[in-house]
């Protein structure tokens, strides 16, 4: 099973949201916020910026043309503003295969490295910005500490869900999720695209409310692990999935996002939906395996029914995709007998 990058928002209890100041972009001087920007058209005036998560700020002094991304949250986050073109290169899915909403995208970008790059082959692209979702992104012997990338001319940003200091992660939430995209947007001179990312995804979780696709139905949502498994908790990008659509989470009661849960928690409970996180170090088809397989948890109503949801792990964590697994879920749980 593959490590994962260090998801510190992942694994640790989520503390209180940062106020939203430390999470936008404050426009550096008396610049003004850069007119909205079409898909076609160069960025307007505005600059500098000063982008500030995570306690550093960096300032981006035009808007930036040859980004890399290390961690699938930052790469969709790029994509899905539609910055491509402006992308020098990217690396580390968490996913076994890239979102197929981007894929043609995806594909038009240079992969660095299938994990994280060394140092020299991050440099070697000459980038002008680089975004990761993990701090662990910015060890020494990957991207190299922000402040070290700043006196090299090279502006960063780290998602406010990946801070190293826990007292910096914002509550999750979609409103969190949106601020992140929007600072990044406004980062790139876009700002407009951002704006149309969060009024869909509102509109999309209005009608899964109303839909309510989950009503009634107790959902353990199972990540990784075989002896112990790994489940998403109370404080969690599942945790507002399974809201989304009306679900009860089997862990909800655990303030944490990811969290060690017992196999015997989960035969007591006996949920009618267990949905399978498909993420590459932990494919979907090798968990449903494991469940079928031993001879305890095949008999757990869900797995002799063949009750199983499979969200992509990229659907499951903060980040502008986090909708999309709510949707992804709602159409499967519907489906279900």
């Amino acid at each position: 099973m593959r490590s994962r990058p260090l998801p510190s928002v992942l694994s640790t209890t989520v503390r209180a949201a940062v106020p939203a100041a430390a999470l936008a972009l404050v426009l550096a001087g008396c610049a003004g916020e850069p007119e909205p920007a079409s898909a076609d058209a160069a960025p307007e005036a505005g600059f500098p910026v000063d982008v500030t998560a995570c306690g550093h700020t960096s300032t981006v002094e035009a808007a930036p043309e040859r980004a890399v991304t290390l961690n699938q949250g930052a790469t969709e986050v790029m994509l899905a503003l539609g910055l491509a073109d402006r992308m020098a290169g990217t690396a580390y899915l968490d996913d076994p295969e890239p979102a197929a909403a981007w894929a043609e995208e995806y594909a038009s970008v240079p992969v660095i490295a299938k994990e994280y790059p060394t140092r020299e082959e991050l440099l070697a692209t000459r980038p002008d910005f680089v975004y990761a979702s993990y701090t662990s992104a910015f060890d020494p012997e990957v991207a190299g500490p922000q402040g070290d990338l700043e006196a090299d001319g090279v502006a960063s940003y780290l998602s406010p869900f990946g801070c190293a200091d826990r007292a910096d992660i914002p509550a999750t939430t979609f409103e969190a999720v949106w601020d992140e995209i929007d600072a990044v947007a406004i980062a790139f001179g876009v700002a407009d695209r951002g704006a149309d990312i969060r009024a869909e995804q509102e509109r999309t979780l209005a009608e899964l409310g109303d839909e309510g696709a989950g009503a009634g139905l107790d959902v353990l949502w199972y990540d990784s692990g075989d002896k112990t498994p790994l489940v998403g908790a109370g404080a969690s990008g599942p945790q507002l999935v399974l809201d989304a659509v009306g679900a009860t989470n089997l862990y909800a009661d655990v303030e944490d996002g990811w969290a060690d849960g017992s196999w015997e928690e989960v035969v007591a409970a006996d949920p009618d939906v267990i949905v399978l996180a498909d993420a590459s170090w932990s494919t979907a088809a090798e968990k449903r395996a494991y469940l079928e397989k031993d001879p305890v948890l095949s008999q757990l109503t869900a797995v002799r029914e063949g009750r199983f949801a499979t969200v992509p792990y990229s659907m499951g964590t903060p980040g502008v995709r986090l909708v999309d697994g709510a949707s992804t879920l709602a159409e499967q749980l519907s489906a279900l007998p």
